[in-house]
């Protein structure tokens, strides 16, 4: 098949699209390389999916999902079989003081790209959503089937909003869409801001860590290769025959206390963390902790990687690769 992924020079795209060219299939990259983190890291991400070897070709279209028309030639132009749409702005704390652009990229750029699928007959769409959406909910672990309709980041809503509209797009159209909520993904090639990425060089470089609250929050981590293996899985589900929609968790299931989280990473760099305590910021959650019943039973997701194990995978990659 010839497959559209969106995001595919980022973190989990790049990973993904290494697994499909692997899987035999051609893929075609939309991404923007924005400034959000060192676009540099984003080439060197597509230059290691363009020399893996895979038995499919590969294609990039640089630009913006926020530009229909060129959304629009891309899907004339290309012809995919299949969207994996994974770019977005991401982030909580930067969501709430730009939250009209995340509005535009997340639910506009969204649009676009169904509007593209729509107009060329294309029915399988995986959209990549976000633990977010389940904000501040008190009952753990969080279920599929649980109320989402108390976002606290720009960022949580409009990934709300991303799969409702996916779900009108299904129910007019017959797409067949899965909306995939991650559970903060880690592992080699992380985005710098996130915090296993983020710690690591901090501590490896003997500076302070932003040490948020009184390190009780929690977090459901989820190893990269996990997470790939569930969108292939997800990928599949869609490419079946039958109309068909739904929202899958991946997460790992063993959510990790950010002082624990703390503990293991300086185990591995052989180094004390020096910390810098601050007060919670505003539109982070106390904890994620994801319910993977129903992935498993349907797609046949299974996590295997525990976090002392990615972890100790991470910093062998940091340490080979030194990223800025």
């Amino acid at each position: 098949m010839r497959i559209l992924v969106t995001g595919g020079a980022g973190f989990i795209g790049s990973h993904l699209c290494e697994k499909l060219l692997g899987a035999g299939h051609d893929v075609v990259i939309i991404d923007n390389f924005n400034d959000y983190y060192d676009p540099e890291l984003k080439r060197r991400n597509f230059r290691s999916v363009a020399s893996c070897g895979g038995a499919g070709d590969v294609t990039l279209c640089e630009g913006d999902i926020r530009d229909g028309e060129f959304v629009a030639a891309i899907f004339d132009q290309e012809a995919p079989d299949a969207v994996v749409h994974l770019a977005a702005a991401a982030g909580v704390r930067p969501s709430i003081e730009k939250p009209l652009f995340y509005e535009e990229v997340n639910v506009r750029g969204t649009m676009n790209l169904l509007e593209g699928a729509r107009k060329n007959g294309v029915r399988p769409f995986v959209f990549a959503s976000s633990s977010s959406v389940y904000g501040n909910n008190p009952k753990v672990p969080f279920s599929e089937s649980d109320p989402v309709d108390n976002p606290i980041s720009p960022y949580a809503a409009t990934k709300k909003a991303g799969e409702l509209v996916c779900y009108t797009y299904h129910h007019l159209h017959r797409l067949n869409i899965a909306c995939l909520r991650f559970f903060t993904v880690y592992g080699p090639r992380q985005r710098p801001d996130l915090a296993i990425s983020k710690f690591t060089r901090l501590i490896d470089g003997g500076k302070p860590i932003p040490f948020y609250g009184d390190g009780t929050t929690r977090r459901d981590y989820t190893f990269i290769d996990d997470i790939v293996d569930g969108v292939m899985q997800a990928f599949s589900w869609v490419c079946a025959e039958e109309a068909r929609y739904d929202i899958f968790n991946l997460g790992e299931s063993r959510p990790v206390e950010l002082r624990r989280l703390v503990e293991i990473i300086e185990a591995e760099l052989g180094k004390k963390a020096l910390v810098e305590r601050l007060p919670l910021q505003p539109g982070d959650v106390q904890q994620t902790y994801a319910d993977i019943a129903k992935s498993s039973a349907i797609l046949g997701y299974r996590p295997v990687t525990d976090i002392e194990d990615g972890v100790r995978t991470y910093v062998r990659w940091w340490r080979e690769n030194r990223m800025q």
